[in-house]
This record gives structure tokens, C-alpha cells and sequence, in this order.
């Protein structure tokens, strides 16, 4: 579980699955029916292999926005959003963690262990369903409250700064070829500010040390004593004159548009990977108030670049050196991140405008994607095909370490931020507690009422009072605990009766993940609440119908799809 978390927390870090669900939902158009049955869909799919938390957490800002573009209540879709993720979860083994517990249960008791897409055929029949029942529920239910601005007080974007600075208007890019004037110079040594008048925004280096068997594309500050190297790209905003005489002065090439420092890195874009931009407001009291931008120290004592400044109205983005700061002045300053971070402490000189580095953790490695989907495809593959002699939970932890090791995240400490350590320490404290229910009888008395109770009105009835319990457990507790629980019930009250435990297995599995009543059941149905404006009554009156319907459905299907 541990390993699953850091393998889907490096394919959202890395763009690779925004990036697959903005191409898809782009089908949609603007039409309503296509845009709720994409975002149903593409949600299922990404949930199958990743968990259905980090699933909502991609989604929400996409389905978001192309329900504003397309005219649609953003409510209508967030709530579907949620549930389509847990039902994804159902088509494969390491969709959602009851489905790992079921399968290590049937394991234990001497069965065979479940495959990989053993889940898939059930999976399939709870996205029909969900879908065809939501989509009137929603209508009824959900299609009346007012769009909420889910851009409120969180400021500027990086994008729309770079915009309105027009830093991306006059981005130019000149490589540094193994013959020019430039090697072995600082950006001091070159004077691009005073003779050129250009704003030297960064330099992207191709690295081989950090990976020695992988390119990756690093960004350097333009710092004073950054010293230039062959094959390095240059960053710079100006006036295209100016560029072009800088270029023939130091024997640089200018890139064209279609160019790019390696296949997968960005081309004439500015990336915030390591290095971003903030904006900063002078204060009246400030001691840098009336002086110089070069004399107040932003590179010597925070290591950031001055890039422009918004005076009123008015924005002065050349000669900025020997610009006199005045108080209320906007200064776009351009740094590390934990330099920018730096900023935010000292306010009593100036107030950090926005939330910089809220927008930071949504800047996605896109660079790395490649990379994480290689990984990501050989660690299914490891999971599927059972010629290659590697046990599953081996092929997950080897693909988290590959996911650490070759850079999908920033730094280790990235990784285990994307670790829910509440669901991993519950679940382990969890296990000792089955275990005692089983040791002292308590699991041997329910098997024993229900099948008491309801096992001589036949299989199917009994099956369905264990889905049902189930059901009703996952809206007070989490449903991998409601797994764990439920798992060696239902193995024992089929034992017990004589026929095979896998779909009262299964009925355990999907009553824990299909729980839609309540928002504090699963994490998904909490993390849209608030950016839907839902209340507890709008997840009773559109989940609960759901959520008996699904349970009416399964009943039927599982004893058809795994015999008792």
C-alpha cells in the first residue's frame, strides 16, 4: 500500500495522467451528456491503477474548469467525480485496498489468489450502473446551486504572471554552442542587463550526473557567478534587437520556436520546475523604499532576481538596476523556490502577494512523464502476466524506488508527502484487531448467526446480508477496516454452508468501496463537499439510491459472474 501511494503520487507529480485526461476530456466539446460520461469514464480508468484520493485531487481543477467552459454546473460533475473513482477502483486488484485484502484472504484459506483483472467484469457493471443512475440524480438533484469561483483568494497563477509581466511574449532562447565567447564567463562577465538591457531569466542545462543512465533538462538561476557551458540554453526576455546583437557579440544561436533542449522538455515556454516567481508589495516603512533595485541586495541576501515592477498602472520591466523603488511598488521577483519561501518571512519590508508556493506543488515534472509511464506500464505488466516470476507487492515497491530514483519526484521528502500514513497506520492497527476477533470467537458467532439467521434461506439471501452489513459498517468506519473485518466473516459463513466463498468475498469488497451516503465515508466524497457546495442532505438524496441500487445489482450478478 505503501509502495501503490508513491508510484500514483509520482504519476501526478510528473503530469502524466493530467496530461492523458485533459487530452480526453478535450472530446467533449461543449456538450453536457459527453462531458459527464468523459469525466465518468476517464476518472474509472485512472482509478483503476492509482488511488481514488489521488484520482480526485488530478481531476477536480480539470473538471472544473471544462464545466465553466462548456456552461455546465460544476456541482453536477464533482459528486460523480468522486464516486466514479472508487468505482474504478473495482477493475483491477490494486484499485482500492479491499480488493488487495479479499485476495490475500482467498490466498490464505488455500485458494487461488485473484489475478490482477480478476475484478474487471464487476468494475465494469458498477461504472454502468453508477452512470446510469446518476445521470438523472444529478439532474434532479444536483443542477440548481450557483456555480462557486473555485479561483477566489488564491491569487494569481504562475501562468498569468509570466502573462502579465509579458515574460512569455518576449521569451527568447539562445544555446551556447562549443565555440562561443560566452564559455567559461559569468553573467556578471557578460553584462547583459547594462550593455544589453536583457533580463537573463534562467539556464536549462542538460544533466547526466544526477542519472547516469538518463538525460534530464536542470534549470540554474542566472545568478552572478553562474559560470556558462557548452550546450547550455539562455533564457532571456528583451527587445529582439537587443538579442540578436548579444547573440552575434558572444557567438550564440538563436532556437526557433519548434525547438527543444530534449524531446520531452518544454519548448519556448517558461517551466517552474525549480525555479519560480512571486510577487512581492513594498511597505511604507520599508528601508529599501527610495532606493536603487541594484542596491538593495535582493541577489546577496535572498538570491532572487528583480524581473519587473508594477507601478500603478504602469509596468517597468528594462533598466531595472538603476530604477528607484518607490512604496507601494509590485516587484516580480524570480528565485528558488525555498528562496521565494525565504520572502514570506520578512514581513516587515514587504508583503508576498498570493500563495507562491501553493501554486509550486502544482507544478507538475512534465519532462518526466515518459519515464513514469515506462515504469508505471513494466510495473502492471510485472502485476499481470504471471510468466514473469516477480510476486506483486515486489513489482510495486521496485517501481516506487525506480519512481524516487530517477527524479518523478523533487526529492525524497516529495515522496513521502504522498503518502497517507492515516490509512497505512489505521490499516496496521487494524489487522492485530481481525485477528483477535478471530482468535476469541467473535468472527466464528456473527458466521455463525448469519448463517443461523439467513444461510438456510439459501446462499444468495446470506450473501446479501453480508453485503448489506457491509454496506452499513463503511458509513461509520473507513472501508479498508470495514475490509478487514468483513473478509474473514464471509470466508467462514460460506465455509460453513458449503459453497464457494468468492463471491461472498467480492460482496465484501464492493459493499466497502460502493459506500456514496455519507461525505465522510471515503476521502473522495469529502474532498469534492466543499468545492461543490454540497451538503449532508445532497449526498443522502443522490449517493443513498446509489448506493441500495449498486448493492440490488450486485446481488444479482455476483453468484452469475462466480458461481457458488
Amino acid at each position: 500500500m505503501v509502495g501503490l501511494f508513491v508510484v500514483g503520487g509520482a504519476i501526478f507529480q510528473t503530469g502524466l495522467a493530467k496530461m492523458i485526461s485533459s487530452r480526453i476530456l478535450k472530446l467533449a466539446g461543449n456538450s453536457e451528456l459527453k462531458l459527464f460520461l468523459l469525466v465518468m469514464l476517464v476518472t474509472a480508468s485512472i482509478g483503476a491503477f492509482v488511488s481514488n484520493t489521488g484520482t480526485v485531487a488530478l481531476m477536480l481543477p480539470i473538471v472544473v474548469s471544462l464545466a465553466n467552459n462548456a456552461g455546465t454546473n460544476p456541482s453536477r460533475l464533482l459528486m460523480p467525480l468522486a464516486f466514479a473513482s472508487s468505482m474504478g477502483g473495482m477493475m483491477t486488484l490494486i484499485g482500492t485496498p479491499p480488493n488487495l485484502i479479499i485476495s490475500d484472504t482467498l490466498f490464505h484459506a488455500g485458494y487461488e489468489p485473484l489475478s490482477f483483472f480478476s475484478f474487471t467484469p464487476v468494475g465494469a457493471i458498477c461504472i454502468i450502473t453508477g452512470t446510469l443512475v446518476l445521470l438523472p440524480l444529478t439532474k434532479w438533484f444536483l443542477s440548481r446551486k450557483e456555480k462557486s469561483d473555485q479561483n477566489a483568494g488564491t491569487g494569481k497563477s504562475l501562468t498569468q504572471l509570466a502573462k502579465e509581466y509579458r515574460l512569455s511574449s518576449n521569451l527568447y532562447r539562445l544555446s551556447v554552442p562549443s565555440d562561443s565567447k560566452a564559455l567559461g564567463r559569468t553573467i556578471v562577465d557578460l553584462d547583459v542587463r547594462n550593455v544589453y538591457h536583457l533580463n537573463v531569466l534562467e539556464i536549462r542545462r542538460i544533466d547526466t550526473e544526477q542519472h547516469k543512465f538518463l538525460k534530464t533538462v536542470t534549470q540554474k538561476q542566472a545568478s552572478a557567478n553562474t559560470i556558462i557551458k557548452s550546450g547550455d540554453v539562455l533564457y532571456v526576455t528583451g527587445n529582439i534587437s537587443s538579442v540578436n546583437r548579444f547573440a552575434e557579440d558572444f557567438g550564440l544561436e538563436l532556437m526557433d520556436e519548434h525547438s527543444a533542449e530534449l524531446a520531452s522538455a518544454s519548448q519556448k515556454k517558461l517551466a517552474f520546475y525549480n525555479i519560480g516567481i512571486a510577487e512581492i508589495l513594498l511597505m511604507s516603512s520599508s528601508k529599501i523604499v527610495n532606493m536603487r533595485v541594484k542596491e538593495a541586495g535582493f541577489r546577496d541576501k535572498f538570491n532572487v532576481n528583480v524581473l519587473g515592477i508594477k507601478r500603478r498602472k504602469e509596468y517597468i520591466l528594462n533598466n531595472l538596476g538603476n530604477t528607484v523603488m518607490h512604496s507601494g511598488d509590485v516587484l516580480l521577483v524570480q528565485g528558488a523556490w525555498p528562496d521565494i519561501a525565504r520572502l514570506s518571512k520578512d514581513d516587515t519590508e514587504w508583503v508576498v502577494l498570493g500563495q507562491p508556493l501553493e501554486e509550486a506543488q502544482k507544478v507538475t515534472l512534465d519532462y518526466m512523464a515518459p519515464v513514469a509511464a515506462i515504469i508505471m506500464v513494466a510495473m502492471i505488466a510485472m502485476m499481470v502476466f504471471d510468466f514473469i516470476p516477480v510476486a506483486p507487492v515486489t513489482a510495486v515497491m521496485i517501481a516506487a524506488m525506480l519512481m524516487v530514483m530517477t527524479g518523478c519526484f523533487r526529492n525524497v521528502e516529495a515522496a513521502y508527502k504522498t503518502i497517507n500514513w492515516e490509512t497505512i497506520v489505521l490499516f496496521a492497527a487494524m489487522l492485530p484487531m481481525s485477528l483477535a476477533l478471530e482468535k476469541t470467537g467473535v468472527s466464528d458467532y456473527i458466521a455463525n448467526a448469519l448463517a443461523g439467521g439467513l444461510g438456510t434461506y439459501g446462499p444468495m439471501l446470506m450473501m446479501a446480508g453480508i453485503y448489506f452489513a457491509t454496506s452499513l459498517m463503511t458509513m461509520f468506519i473507513s472501508n479498508t477496516v470495514t475490509a478487514v473485518l468483513m473478509a474473514p466473516i464471509a470466508l467462514q459463513s460460506a465455509t460453513q454452508i458449503g459453497v464457494s466463498p468468492v463471491p461472498f468475498l467480492f460482496a465484501v469488497a464492493v459493499a466497502a468501496s460502493m459506500c456514496f451516503a455519507s461525505p465522510f465515508s471515503t476521502p473522495p466524497n469529502a474532498l469534492v463537499m466543499k468545492a461543490g457546495q454540497y451538503t449532508f442532505m445532497d449526498y443522502i438524496k443522490v449517493g443513498l439510491p446509489l448506493q441500495v441500487i449498486m448493492g440490488i445489482v450486485m446481488v444479482i450478478v455476483l453468484p452469475l459472474l462466480f458461481p457458488f
